[in-house]
């Protein structure tokens, strides 16, 4: 799909697509202040894209979450209103959304949960507000899918890590900051990480989703929030494992018990599976390999 203008493009994820789709527009918060309404109104309609890509969102790790619910539920809530009603405004037909597992209920039923479990309890109080405001995107893509007609889907990547993370301990997701703080490690020393180390997550490595998206874009075509995650889950106490192996450090992990995030949000890709076929995720270990090397590459 040619003419796609991608919201968020300098971010984590957006960095990365880049080499995938190098010729779609990659907005950042200087061309564009997707909360003001009239900037991000005559942005889009001096571009005039056939599709938006909506990627951009206040985010961080849990620690950042929990500390700033306000600002995320603020920022990502108008960010989100604007983008969707203003597409309609300009007759863009096509808007892809992400949304994130932070999103499904803190506990369900049954695991791996499914995409009509999305909305049957409360997300998790460590990512309340973010998770809420995805919840809101999703009711508004449906909301315009319905009213309108219009082509407006959205779909929820399990964690991400990979190149390009924001690498900063105090704001980083897991995996980024679990490699900073290994790779400043000195042999001998004990290596302090949030939590108990039991929860479990479905790391999704970046470029796997880059790889997918375009595919999304021409095919999903759903008001369901169509889940993207890998089959691997694993603990944290599993993940800093294999990172210590993979970065080689003879270190000790202690759990500080703060900031224990929910047990488990692991989501079914049978849905994706059926849309697209067989997929080769990336394992995490291999994963894991790649980002530190990019990071050695750009420390």
């Amino acid at each position: 799909m040619d003419n796609v203008l991608v919201t968020g493009g300098t971010g984590f994820l957006g960095t990365r697509l880049r080499r995938v789709e190098p010729n779609w527009t990659y907005l950042s918060s200087g061309d564009c202040n997707l909360l003001d309404f009239k900037d991000t109104l005559e942005f889009f309609s001096s571009h005039k894209p056939s599709a938006i890509l909506h990627l951009a969102a206040r985010v961080g790790g849990i620690k950042d979450n929990a500390n700033n619910q306000a600002e995320y539920f603020f920022q990502n809530t108008v960010m989100n209103t604007n983008v969707i009603h203003i597409s309609s405004i300009l007759g863009i037909s096509r808007v892809l959304s992400s949304l994130s597992t932070c999103a499904f209920p803190d506990v369900v039923g049954t695991y791996p949960f499914s995409e009509d479990q999305f909305f049957n309890g409360p997300p998790a109080k460590t990512n309340f507000s973010y998770g809420i405001t995805k919840r809101a995107l999703h009711a508004q893509t449906v909301a315009y899918r319905e009213q309108y007609g219009l082509n407006y889907s959205s779909f929820c990547p399990s964690n991400l890590y990979g190149p390009s993370d924001n690498f900063d301990p105090d704001s980083s997701h897991f995996v980024a900051s679990l490699i900073r703080k290994l790779e400043t490690a000195n042999d001998g020393d004990t290596v302090e990480l949030w939590g108990s180390g039991n929860p479990l997550r479905q790391q999704l490595y970046v470029d796997d989703l880059c790889g997918l998206i375009p595919r999304l874009l021409e095919g999903h075509n759903s008001d369901k929030p169509l889940i993207v995650s890998n089959d691997e889950n694993l603990s944290i106490r599993q993940m800093a494992d294999i990172a210590r192996e993979v970065l080689n450090k003879d270190v000790l992990f202690s759990f500080n018990g703060a900031y224990e995030g929910q047990h488990r949000k692991d989501g079914s890709n049978r849905a994706l599976i059926e849309l697209i076929g067989k997929y080769d995720f990336t394992k995490f270990k291999d994963g894991v390999k790649k980002t530190y090397n990019w990071y050695l590459e750009n420390k």
